[in-house]
């Protein structure tokens, strides 16, 4: 099969967090990706911008450079287009190539809220294109391992579930101040959205989806430091109208893995955990045994929370045992940077047609209508 020729839009070589560059090229530049994928072009603000970004990462000499998201949609020698800008230029962005009927991948969130989201569900559908959504979170080893352990009917049916989770930003109290834009909530892209949003999918992946969802939510530090990187200098002080404690409270339907109304309880704070505790602790009681997941360098198992352990347990009734469950990358997944390994298995199983339980524009529009009802009552206020 021919590789599958793929245009990228927001891949800049200055850009604040460099998703395109560091969790998308890895895979895109392997050798594994490159039998699969061909990079030919690029879409930035600007078609300089393009063709340096180009230049910059090498990309084949012919790719072409465009500074418009309706030239990529007009172009009949792309497949795929892959969306990786700022989220509130998302849907604007996705939204040409999704009429065109292309493949389109949007990095996660899908848009800057749900009417919008759901306009570029409604475009791809009538477009014909598959769609691909950057919950990476799901091909995330570990979360891959509990969810064969669920399957197996190691601990029985679910019960209840607890996750206690810690992050967002790398400070309860600073962001940088490119990230000014997580304090505004229109923007679409805060601790809510990527924090909760991607650990929340990941969860539901593995236990199947949370109903009956009501929430609590509090805003401890409304007062945003924004601090320059290099001199530690305080720059700006931002008030904030992002929540950065989100308690959310649901249900499990009866499946194979779950009994009827097991209870799912979520809590997810801003900002560092107790020193010595772990980021990320998720555990679930079963029938028969319960399982505890730990990640001690951060609750981001989509992107690089693998500086310090992440560990499974599962503990066993019967025999009063705990051992110790191991998950593992797969042999080329570790030939990549951290950030592109989960990235990068969205990728290979796209490109193989594999698309049973992988995230879509579908997926991504149940999960922002499930964060507007955990923000309801916030907005209420």
């Amino acid at each position: 099969m021919a590789p599958i020729r793929t245009a990228i839009i927001g891949l800049s070589s200055n850009a604040t967090t460099s998703w395109a560059s560091a969790a998308h090229l890895p895979y895109l530049l392997s050798a594994r990706g490159r039998a699969k994928y061909q990079i030919v072009a690029v879409c930035n603000s600007t078609v300089e911008s393009a063709k340096q970004a180009i230049k910059a990462f090498k990309l084949p000499s012919d790719a072409k450079a465009y500074g418009n998201p309706q030239d990529v949609a007009d172009d009949k020698d792309i497949d795929l287009v892959v969306v990786s800008t700022r989220v509130d230029v998302h849907y604007e962005t996705a939204l040409p190539s999704a009429k065109a009927g292309k493949d389109v991948f949007v990095e996660w969130p899908l848009a800057q809220d749900v009417a919008h989201a759901k306009e570029l569900v409604d475009a791809a559908r009538v477009g014909g294109g598959r769609t691909l959504v950057g919950h990476q979170g799901r091909e995330a080893p570990p979360i891959v391992k509990v969810r064969e352990l669920l399957k197996k009917g190691t601990i029985g049916k679910i019960l209840s579930s607890e996750v206690r989770a810690f992050g967002g930003s790398v400070d309860r109290e600073a962001l940088l101040p490119a990230l000014k834009y997580f304090t505004d909530r229109a923007v679409g892209g805060n601790v809510v959205t990527i924090g909760v949003g991607h650990l929340f999918d990941q969860v539901q992946h593995v236990l199947g989806d949370v109903q009956n969802i009501q929430s609590h939510i509090q805003l401890q530090r409304p007062n945003v430091l924004l601090r320059n990187p290099s001199t530690k200098e305080v720059v700006e002080t931002v008030k904030s109208n992002v929540p950065d404690l989100i308690i959310i409270n649901g249900t499990l339907a009866a499946s194979q893995i779950a009994t009827e109304g097991a209870n799912v309880l979520f809590r997810f704070r801003r900002g560092q955990q107790f020193p010595g505790e772990p980021a990320l602790s998720w555990t679930i009681n079963g029938e028969k045994g319960e399982i505890r997941l730990q990640a001690f360098g951060g609750s981001s198992l989509h992107a690089g929370s693998y500086n310090a352990p992440v560990t499974i347990e599962v503990h066993d009734f019967a025999s009063d045992k705990v051992q110790t469950s191991d998950w593992s990358w797969q042999s080329w997944q570790e030939e990549l940077a951290i950030l592109g390994r989960s990235v990068g298995v969205l990728y290979d199983k796209f490109a193989d047609g594999a698309l049973e339980g992988l995230p879509s524009f579908e997926s991504a529009l149940v999960r922002h209508e499930q964060l507007a009802t955990v923000l309801a009552g916030w907005d209420e206020k």
